[in-house]
């Protein structure tokens, strides 16, 4: 695009949003708090062979719902994501006029993006369209600083004896690739998996704060973050992603499946937690079924309103970020998602923000959907295993992250 061509649609686009009268902004559904969600994992997992290209070109009127979507409501988490994007010279034009669009005008928002922006529909290495899109949420744990009563479950803190081994200077090939192990008199080892450190008392001395429910104090892993009320002060802080041993996240849902405890169809946050409660003599073997275990800092909350941040390292906007698998989507790009509300055929179709990874968030038409804070986000998170398509917004004329033969870095 010439400068000459671009000085005229950002007149048009910013001309348009100050001239025209706006109707009060609608605000995005405040539902708030699964398992098919993942470990948040800051690190993305390393680029992987592809067998064809997997961004079509499309136009936005191949996008179901784009018209009839408030695109007013995925603003902020655009914005959010621009603060890292406009770093990248592909990005600093579009960010930076997106500074002085109105906001509460739904016709200029949607002008920006049509404007400065080409739609590709994302496909996967075997070639079809269509992926799984599940859900998570940040949920709220009830917990104390010490020990005593039913506040028997710790968290903790990353242990110091954590090593973290980056070898892209060695192996360009492996960026975004991070080892995690620990040092044996002169080896590097692998880090105890979370049944080893259970039963080994490795992690004494380390707890963070303590919470009153062991398979709550799970999900806080799946999820990665969430919020926990102390009992002693009642103030309520935020548990953030810190790190992880580095084993690879297995989904107990899945392990009570291969069982036969349960089918494919039943598996979901709230099955596997009655039947948690069904099986005390169980319980461990259920939970050390996932071999990660994630470790936690303390951060305050400040805006009650927002969402943690994601490994993209933005707050998450509910309902309008999701996580992706970085080594097919770039992170912080906006995201055309189509898929269906929780067991429901209804559609939920609109624009998000890939501002997040997932430890089971593998493959292109793959998406975790953020629904919020609380007990109802955590209800609808924990029911979603939708199918789902994606197009990814990329500034016009910006070549794509990755072509036939081979993801992008």
């Amino acid at each position: 695009m010439s400068i000459k061509r671009t000085s005229l649609l950002a007149s048009v686009v910013l001309g348009i949003c100050a001239c025209t009268t706006y109707p009060p902004q609608q605000q995005a559904p405040q539902v708030s708090q699964v398992p098919q969600a993942p470990v948040r994992t800051t690190p993305p997992p390393a680029p992987a062979e592809k067998s064809k290209e997997v961004f079509l070109p499309a136009s936005f009127s191949d996008l179901p719902g784009w018209a009839t979507d408030d695109l007013r409501e995925a603003w902020p988490a655009f914005l959010a994501s621009c603060e890292v994007l406009v770093k990248k010279v592909e990005w600093k034009e579009p960010c930076s006029i997106a500074r002085d669009v109105d906001a509460r005008h739904e016709k200029g928002v949607r002008l920006f993006f049509e404007s400065f922006f080409t739609p590709h529909k994302v496909s996967g290495a075997d070639g079809s369209d269509a992926g799984l899109v599940t859900g998570y949420y940040e949920p709220l744990l009830r917990g104390a600083r010490k020990r005593g009563g039913v506040y028997q479950t710790p968290l903790h803190r990353t242990p110091d004896d954590l090593l973290t081994v980056d070898l892209t200077s060695v192996y360009p090939d492996l960026k975004n690739m991070r080892l995690k192990g620990r040092l044996v008199g002169s080896k590097v080892v692998p880090y105890p998996s979370r049944a080893e450190m259970m039963q080994s008392g490795a992690l004494a001395g380390k707890e963070l704060l303590w919470v009153d429910d062991p398979i709550e104090a799970f999900f806080l892993q799946v999820q990665g973050s969430g919020r926990v009320q102390l009992a002693d002060t009642k103030e309520v802080v935020r548990i953030a992603y810190a790190d992880q041993n580095g084993h690879p996240y297995k989904s107990i849902g899945r392990y009570l499946v291969d069982k036969g405890e349960m089918t494919l169809e039943q598996a979901s946050a709230q099955s596997i937690k009655a039947w948690y409660a069904a099986n005390p003599s169980r319980r461990q073997e259920l939970l050390n079924a996932n071999p990660s275990y994630v470790f936690f800092r303390e951060e305050k909350l400040l805006d009650h309103s927002k969402g943690p941040k994601g490994s993209l390292g933005v707050p998450l906007t509910p309902q309008r970020s999701i996580a992706v698998d970085a080594s097919f989507i770039p992170l912080g790009v906006p995201v055309y998602l189509a898929t269906t509300r929780p067991n429901k055929d209804v559609p939920l179709q609109r624009l998000m923000l890939a501002q997040d990874t997932g430890g089971a968030i593998k493959g292109a038409v793959r998406a975790d959907f953020f629904w919020g804070f609380g007990a109802e986000a955590g209800e609808l998170a924990g029911k979603m295993k939708q199918r789902g398509a994606m197009w990814v917004l990329l500034p016009k004329h910006m070549p794509l992250p990755y072509t036939a033969g081979k993801a992008g870095k």
